[in-house]
């Protein structure tokens, strides 16, 4: 179970590197006004498990951060990414959140 875990850990982190990476090259090539990277891509790489990378370019690079279904929709993938892990790793999450 731990080598599965490990190895979903460095799946993520691999993919979350080059969501990062791609939401860097797509706003610089966004101000050059050149050839752009396809939002489905984009949206791939999160959905693929780079929700943590693709949240953080948005962030970092200050791209995407208008489009409503980009903030959301990240933030999403990054919590569900963050929850896979952890259930991978065997952390107890609560069932009910208690207001």
């Amino acid at each position: 179970m731990a080598e599965m875990a490990q190895t979903l850990l460095i799946y993520m982190v691999i993919l979350s590197i080059w969501a990062f990476a791609a939401m860097g090259y797509d706003k610089k090539q966004s101000k050059k006004k050149k050839q752009r990277i396809p939002e489905r891509n984009l949206w791939l790489l999160a959905l693929l498990g780079g929700g943590v990378g693709a949240y953080f370019g948005m962030q970092f690079f200050h791209h995407k951060t208008r489009k409503t279904n980009f903030r959301i929709g990240f933030l999403l993938l990054m919590l569900l990414d963050i929850v896979i892990l952890l259930a991978a790793y065997g952390v107890k999450l609560p069932a009910t959140v208690m207001f």
